[in-house]
């Protein structure tokens, strides 16, 4: 693949897409399986960037680990304690990979080197680290304080067993210490400090912790509480969910193209809090059907797709596919309470208005919020920098349901989550 891809304004015929695997579920997934004591055959899993980094991290630490053919993996539990105790780990810029790992070690001890490329030295870890350094944990900033890379060391064993943590930053933190404290073998109590953002996400770690065979008490999302003698304990088969995520940009393909687009994998009983972006297309005039493994989005004739005002903070990952969606909105559209957009692979509320200003929307950013006002004329061929965001990537590729082409530079920066995409994406393409 070139370093840029040109897609032509296209109209698509009605399709089914099979979904990778979720990345949250993956790596989630990964980590327990090799904490547990008992081996566990994982389906389904996803091939990307991201796994990559878990799945070399986890070799590299001493875990067994036996592949079976496409997606399909078995995992070798250490029963709560790395073979290795020393490791340099280079965990690109996998958040689901960095965090995790991040508090698991820290909780264990021994020697680590934790770092990334640079845009992951720039992503902040100070909140958790503070954390685990209540939980006893020894972590040192190899540069800038408060942000990767790390240096872990050996644990005390005189941490306290009520452990604050900041949820206003990332989920990613409460998760990471969700995960790791139950190593310890003592009860503890986590307290989220402030309001926790991207609840839906820490369901995701709960549901598997407890599939696992560790059940947390949650008091509001407020305070977690953890039991005493945990262990981690596998099922013997997972299958992992397709990615709620990335199933996205195809329902809002479906919208805008007015087009029945269906994506198998995921379902009215799934586990990731982004299948409510089929609820939110479906309040601004999308048709939907769910079934047990497919969601469907569809447009009826005649309607118009409605603009929006919307708190996104449920669906903060998917809320930017909503980004794209406003530029056939006809009015002014807003997203709120998008903060943690600031943080992610790039400054998201930054990259998606000046990408959109681009292709002649009106856009008007906060430090939590974007205000899209759709232009009464796309611009064509408009060349959207990516910033090695896959999502960034993915949302433009929409653009071409519009009526105007649009060119997307450095494609394979969607390899981190859907090394495929693009090829998915042309198949659905009426000919």
């Amino acid at each position: 693949m070139t370093d840029f891809i040109r897609l032509d304004a296209r109209t698509l015929h009605a399709s089914t897409i099979s979904l990778p695997g979720s990345k949250s579920i993956s790596n989630r997934t990964l980590l327990l399986a090799a904490l547990s004591d008992n081996s566990c055959e994982i389906s389904s899993l996803l091939k990307s960037d991201d796994t990559d980094r878990m799945i070399e991290a986890l070799i590299t630490l001493g875990v067994q680990l036996e592949f079976s053919g496409e997606g399909r993996l078995k995992v070798h539990g250490c029963g709560g304690r790395f073979p290795n105790p020393h490791s340099d780990l280079f965990l690109g810029n996998a958040g689901t990979a960095f965090r995790p790992l991040t508090a698991v070690l820290a909780v264990l001890g021994g020697s680590h080197h934790l770092h990334g490329v640079p845009r992951m030295h720039e992503r902040p870890i100070g909140d958790l680290v503070d954390a685990l350094r209540h939980a006893g944990c020894r972590i040192d900033y190899l540069g800038n304080p408060g942000y990767p890379p790390l240096q872990i060391g050996s644990r005390s064993g005189s941490g306290a067993r009520t452990i604050p943590v900041k949820g206003n930053v990332s989920s990613q933190f409460l998760t990471a210490l969700l995960m790791a404290l139950p190593l310890t073998g003592e009860a503890c109590e986590i307290h989220v400090e402030g309001e926790l953002i991207s609840k839906p996400y820490i369901d995701i770690t709960l549901n598997l912790m407890a599939k696992f065979g560790v059940p947390v008490e949650n008091e509001r999302y407020q305070i977690f509480r953890l039991p005493a003698h945990a262990r981690y304990h596998a099922p013997e088969k997972l299958a992992v969910e397709g990615d709620a995520s990335s199933a996205s940009y195809f329902l809002a393909a479906g919208l805008l193209a007015a087009t029945p687009v269906r994506v198998t994998g995921l379902g009215r009983n799934a586990i990731q809090g982004d299948v409510a972006f089929a609820y939110e297309l479906e309040k601004i005039g999308a048709d939907v059907v769910w079934g047990d493994d497919f969601i469907e989005v569809g447009r009826r004739p005649g309607q118009k797709i409605l603009p929006f005002d919307l708190d996104a903070n449920h669906i903060p990952d998917a809320a930017m596919t909503l980004a794209v969606v406003a530029l056939a909105a006809g009015a002014p559209c807003t997203l709120r309470n998008i903060g943690s957009w600031r943080v992610k692979e790039t400054d998201r509320i930054a990259a998606m208005a000046a990408e959109l200003r681009k292709v002649g929307a009106l856009v008007e950013e906060e430090a939590e919020a974007i205000h899209i006002t759709p232009p009464a004329a796309l611009i064509a061929d408009a060349r959207i920098d990516t910033y090695d965001d896959h999502r960034i990537a993915m949302c433009f590729s929409l653009v071409s349901l519009l009526g105007v082409p649009v060119v997307i530079n450095d494609p394979k920066c969607t390899h981190k989550t859907f090394p495929t995409y693009f090829d998915v994406f042309e198949s659905m393409t009426k000919r």
